[in-house]
């Protein structure tokens, strides 16, 4: 059965909001764009290729999957990451998105969210790998949906921005399996649930 592992970059506060690219996601007048670029380093750039080694499927929100397909397809062919993020097979969960996906071998969930992800978690196939995507995070997470989280914990306050973990979201209680850390004072921490919890 495949698994749904969340990757994300936080800062130490909890704040995902745009680590990539200043103009990722300006929402709430968020001016901190980028944040995350200075901390790359060859053991995150090894840790994200042995995430994608595997080959697995991507599960985006319709926010996460617009930013991520009007981006990678024009990316230059020496991006290690351009084709292997190009020719994964690509699930957008979306209520509002009604056109098919454009970007290459994207399938649209319609409906719940979290109803779609389970019946994807049924049938045979590659993991799941859920980039960004925060509120569907959320969903998932009410639902017990997720078998893993691959933070990257970066050494920066940011005070602002949208948050991962939001206050009244779901709970959970996880248990650390792995760490590693970077050159550049990143923790790349794995985390597994600790014991079944009921959805809420």
């Amino acid at each position: 059965m495949p698994k749904v592992i969340v990757n994300n970059s936080l800062t130490l506060d909890g704040v995902m909001q745009a680590p990539g690219r200043a103009d990722e996601d300006r929402r709430g007048g968020f001016e901190h764009g980028g944040w995350a670029q200075p901390y790359f380093d060859s053991v995150m750039a090894s840790a994200a290729a042995e995430g994608i080694a595997t080959g697995p499927a991507l599960l985006f929100g319709r926010r996460t999957y617009e930013d991520f397909a009007a981006f990678w397809p024009n990316q230059p062919e020496d991006n290690p990451f351009r084709d292997v993020l190009n020719n994964s097979q690509k699930y957008v969960a979306s209520t509002t998105l009604k056109e098919p996906p454009s970007w290459r071998n994207s399938t649209l969930l319609e409906g719940d969210a979290a109803e779609a992800v389970a019946r994807l978690k049924e049938r045979p196939g590659k993991d799941l790998v859920v980039l960004g995507s925060e509120e569907l995070v959320q969903s998932l997470l009410r639902h017990n949906l997720i078998d893993e989280f691959v933070l990257l914990i970066h050494p920066l306050i940011l005070g602002t921005g949208r948050r991962l973990f939001t206050d009244g979201g779901a709970s959970a209680t996880l248990r650390l399996v792995d760490t590693k850390t970077s050159t550049t004072g990143v923790v790349i921490a794995t985390y597994q649930p600790a014991e079944p919890t009921e959805a809420t």
